[in-house]
């Protein structure tokens, strides 16, 4: 190939990866996405625990998790994939597989360390997402759960634009004040996308102290509920704080598949049945 042809037609190459996206998004039933206003919410730890559960009753896989917080990732860790490495072939770069049979693909995987850091501008970061969205061979699928970054910035704006059909959102915060100012930016963002938001999930709700059995709200009481009703959407349910979720997220199971009787389970649960739901209403 000649330099000539090499730079020329750029539109035609783009129009060639839309093309592509839309073929591999097409076998793709339902696509959710999970945002969040701000860092530091457990957005990540959210979308692990609710693929795990979307991927039981005969969907071993049929889920997948596009982890799309491309200079933070920590989905495959969550799932046990600290290790892997995707592999590739003729159809395309295969994800990794985690518990559950859920796919994963994340930045992580491609990293020489887990000291590596993505020191990336915007338009790289807008070329990696086209390729794992366009050349990953994901395959049929019932679920996609994109992990997007925390904020309203460049890879949350270029996945949205790419993903139009996006079934819907679902926006994950804390109770604290200064996360429901946060998350209400989240809530606009999507309304001015045009994406349909299934509700906000507050996670690290109410502690049950171990010893006294007195329930303690460490980051407030009721925010998630409050801002949902101010913003005129649905609250989907409250996580409540249980040291074992840090602890299966750094050995990486996901909680609910550990602990299926804990009452952050049952939450994450019910969670997952109204989004069920709304899937199938939309």
């Amino acid at each position: 190939m000649t330099e000539k042809q090499e730079t020329a037609n750029p539109w035609e190459q783009r129009e060639r990866e839309n093309e592509l996206i839309k073929l591999r998004m097409g076998k793709v039933r339902h696509k959710i996405a999970v945002i969040s206003g701000k860092g530091g919410v457990g957005k990540s730890l959210v979308t692990v625990n609710l693929a795990a559960l979307l991927a039981k009753d005969g969907r071993k896989g049929e889920v997948a998790i596009f982890d799309a917080d491309l200079t933070g990732p920590c989905v495959p860790k969550m799932m046990g994939l600290k290790d892997e490495k995707p592999k590739a072939g003729p159809p395309g770069i295969f994800p990794a597989v985690g518990v559950n049979g859920v796919k994963v693909i994340s930045m992580a995987l491609f990293l020489p360390s887990v000291d590596s850091p993505v020191i990336w501008r915007g338009p790289l970061k807008m070329g990696a997402i086209r390729q794992f969205l366009g050349e990953v061979a994901w395959g049929p699928l019932e679920y996609l759960l994109v992990d997007l970054p925390p904020g309203t910035g460049d890879e949350s704006l270029s996945i949205l634009q790419l993903l139009p059909e996006m079934d819907g959102v679902v926006i994950v915060t804390i109770p604290s004040e200064v996360s429901q100012e946060v998350v209400k930016k989240a809530v606009t963002f999507a309304r001015k996308m045009g994406v349909p938001i299934f509700g906000i999930i507050e996670n690290m709700g109410s502690l049950v102290c171990p010893y006294c059995g007195e329930t303690i709200h460490v980051f407030g009481e009721g925010g998630g509920e409050r801002v949902a009703r101010e913003m005129g959407i649905e609250f989907l349910g409250s996580i409540p704080m249980d040291p074992r979720i840090s602890l299966d997220s750094d050995e990486g199971t996901p909680f609910v598949t550990q602990h299926p009787d804990s009452q952050a389970s049952k939450a994450f649960r019910e969670i997952v049945e109204k989004i069920e739901d709304k899937v199938k209403s939309s």
